[in-house]
């Protein structure tokens, strides 16, 4: 039963900038996947690239057509599916990872089974998700602060020359649980040094402070730290694993980076293998592709899954934010409608 392609570039605009340590911006472009079956049934998913992995819209649109021949006759055949697109566009995840999502959402639906009920998880158990404060003024980040009064805890940008400041003010306007994330933009003598800070101002967790191929430094500053030490950009697939399980606490996962639900899957399985902690996270992104990462989060310790609650514009309603936690659709594949 042959599958049909069909592609839409979408345009975010977010409410603020959105501004981490390597820059930031307030739209973003995305692209929305729809596989169709011989039965007229669409499964749906979305690319959200990111130009740090060397991704865009137009990149994603390419890569899509390469995979094109390669999309399975029996949209059931997820695990063969995702290693031919891996082994014909090695890198560029979030293209892979759009027709993943689509072709499990194409499944979910052929059965009649939300996602998470077919991966046999409890919704009940997904953690709370946190909101992120981006890099800004002081006044615009507390006005962000209480923006985020339906979130119980907050991620907060660093990775600048005002850290200090930043998480003052933060801490000024809340006493929210707070994590930091310094996107890579730390040497380890500075990352040394703010250690006592972090702790001083409540810090849970610290994500990413050294850029990624620092394993060394991080596993010096992992030796230091009273604070569990989370890896983003250092990990991308379930491969890195072994390398970073001895510099690292824990691990974030990206659909975007890492290319697939299923490799997601393998992450968390080889990361609690090691004993490390799993978080799952997001880019600026509709609350489709938000919602194909939320399907997993039973089998996550922590979320930041904010990226649709970022933006005004949103044409999707899937999983939403109750109460700081995540809620997932009991409807078919990944229960996601046009809005």
């Amino acid at each position: 039963m042959a599958l049909t392609l069909a592609t839409e570039v979408v345009t975010l605009h977010t409410r603020h900038p959105f501004i981490i340590a390597r820059g930031g911006k307030s739209e973003y472009r995305v692209v929305w996947v729809r596989l169709t079956d011989g039965d007229g049934i669409e499964g749906w998913g979305e690319a959200d690239p990111s130009s740090y992995y060397g991704e865009t819209a137009d990149t994603v649109l390419e890569k899509l057509a390469l995979l094109e021949p390669h999309l399975p006759a029996d949209p059931f055949e997820l695990e063969a599916a995702e290693a031919r697109f891996a082994a014909a566009v090695p890198g560029n995840g979030a293209a892979r990872s759009a027709l993943s999502a689509a072709l499990h959402d194409l499944v979910g639906k052929r059965l009649g089974q939300p996602l998470w009920r077919l991966w046999g998880l409890d919704p009940a158990t997904a953690p709370l998700s946190s909101f992120t404060i981006g890099i800004d003024t002081p006044e615009r980040m507390k006005a962000k602060v209480l923006e985020a009064a339906a979130y119980p805890v907050l991620k907060v940008k660093l990775g600048t020359d005002r850290d200090e400041e930043i998480l003052r003010t933060i801490r000024d306007a809340t006493d929210k649980p707070i994590r930091v994330d310094a996107n890579a933009g730390w040497t380890v003598e500075r990352a040394i040094a703010m250690l006592p800070v972090l702790t001083d101002f409540g810090v849970e967790f610290l994500e990413q402070p050294l850029p990624p191929q620092d394993l060394e430094g991080l596993a010096t500053l992992r030796r230091q730290s009273p604070l569990p030490i989370i890896v983003d950009e250092s990990c991308i697939v379930a491969t890195d694993i072994p390398r970073v399980a001895s510099a690292a606490d824990g691990i974030n996962i990206k659909l975007a980076k890492c290319g697939s639900l299923r490799e997601a899957l393998r992450m968390i399985a080889a990361a609690r293998a090691h004993g490390m902690r799993v978080m799952v996270g997001c880019m600026v992104e509709s609350s489709l592709g938000i919602t194909a990462a939320a399907h997993f989060t039973p089998l996550v310790d922590a979320a930041d899954l904010d990226g649709a609650a970022l933006t005004i514009d949103d044409p999707f309603v899937g999983a939403t934010i109750e109460r700081g936690r995540i809620a997932l659709p009991s409807a078919p594949g990944l229960g996601v409608t046009r809005r």
